[in-house]
């Protein structure tokens, strides 16, 4: 491809002009526009299924890797005819975004052209932007913690995903992370997607405390690894397979296999998990797209209950004692219109008081009416929201 300020092209019949081919889009390896947009076209038949259908949000880097980025959400208006878009309505602002849908290749060097060096995609295609076709599970270390702490938390994800009886995917995020899919591609809502991976996530904090977190709070992440389960939400995008990343070096989101993960493990060196848009493009021509399957392969999400009968230790220990999140979503419901729970049996300092006598429990007296009000006000681990599919939660 001819570096030139600006020149026109035709890819499958649709005509279009591309500019700045020169222009160093990384500058640190010398990497240009041109080279981008050439990287974008020989993946194009790994990365365009993973793009099909679904909505995308352009994060341009107008100025290279290292320059100024910002997100768009609407289809630009001086699109060509050709670009399809997605109308979706915005609870938020009650208004209609016209997402573009990147299907063929021509779209695809269309939004590269733009300087959209990473593509953002969410979890459902389009027109069932309330069904989520895969989970995902984000693993990101707080340093000192780095890539080998994801690889142990990653496998610990698989173990419980495998006693669960489904398959799971691993991708580098391109950054310092990874990242697990687990394809569902059958009906599945967003609130119950979101409430299984947080229980997944909890689950594996309440397992390995020393090493998960489940908390978004980044003071609680020093050494340890996020497993964030809150990208499996409708408004959220993860970075595709295959998808560039706007580092110091042209690195990829890459597809990777589980024993890739577990040999970057033993030899302790996170490096080999590290692929450039050369690499990437090696690794495709050798050994095709291990991601394939996330596309196709039909999972169901497992119901309420089977979570924690899955919940084992690596060594086949019983699972662990319920989260203290788990703990109060068992609690009983409060009574319609009286704001107290329903009557329960009479405790020790009940007894004690209907026979005159103070019940042995080393301290005097209950909690004052408004501690007892505090408490019910203080919302469990997490974001503190509440959805439907919470059940998913009661995993006992």
């Amino acid at each position: 491809m001819t570096a030139r300020h600006e020149v026109g092209v035709e890819i499958e019949g649709k005509r279009l002009t591309l500019s700045n081919l020169d222009k160093v889009f990384y500058p640190a390896t010398g990497t240009t526009k041109g080279q981008v947009l050439d990287y974008y076209i020989r993946i194009a038949p790994a990365l365009l299924p993973h793009l099909r259908d679904r909505p995308l949000t352009l994060k341009r880097y107008p100025n290279g890797a290292q320059g100024a980025f910002f997100y768009e959400k609407r289809c630009p208006s001086h699109r060509p005819a050709w670009v399809r878009t997605e109308a979706v309505r915005s609870e938020s602002k009650g208004d209609v975004i016209h997402f573009c849908v990147v299907d063929d290749l021509a779209t695809l060097v269309w939004a590269a052209n733009l300087a959209d060096l990473e593509m953002h995609t969410y979890l459902h295609r389009a027109p069932a932007v309330d069904r989520p076709t895969m989970l995902v599970f984000d693993l990101d270390p707080g340093p000192p913690a780095g890539a080998l702490e994801c690889c142990e938390v990653a496998l610990l994800v698989r173990a419980l995903f495998d006693r669960l009886g489904l398959s799971s995917f691993p991708k580098t995020s391109g950054s310092k992370g990874v990242q697990v899919y687990v394809p569902l591609n059958s009906p599945a809502g967003y609130d119950a997607t979101k409430a299984f991976a947080r229980a997944v996530a909890e689950r594996l904090e309440a397992e390995r405390p020393d090493l998960v977190v489940s908390s978004m709070k980044k003071a609680l992440r020093e050494g340890k690894v996020l497993v964030d389960w809150s990208q499996n939400d409708v408004h959220k995008t993860t970075v595709c397979a295959w998808s560039l990343r706007a580092k110091e070096r042209p690195t990829v989101s890459t597809p990777v296999r589980w024993t890739e993960i577990e040999s970057a493990l033993r030899a302790r060196d996170g490096s080999r998990l590290v692929f450039d848009a050369r690499a990437a493009l090696a690794r495709f021509e050798r050994d095709g797209d291990p991601f394939a399957p996330v596309l196709t392969l039909a999972q169901t999400l497992p119901g309420p209950g089977r979570l924690r009968g899955a919940a084992r230790t690596t060594s086949g220990a019983a699972p662990p004692p319920p989260t203290r999140a788990e703990a109060r979503r068992h609690e009983p419901p409060r009574q319609a219109g009286s704001g107290r729970r329903p009557a329960q049996p009479p405790t020790a300092r009940e007894k004690g008081s209907a026979t005159g006598r103070r019940a042995p429990t080393g301290r005097r007296g209950g909690r004052s009416p408004a501690r007892r009000a505090r408490a019910r006000r203080t919302p469990p681990p997490g974001d503190g929201q509440r959805a439907p599919g919470d059940a998913y939660l009661c995993t006992t």
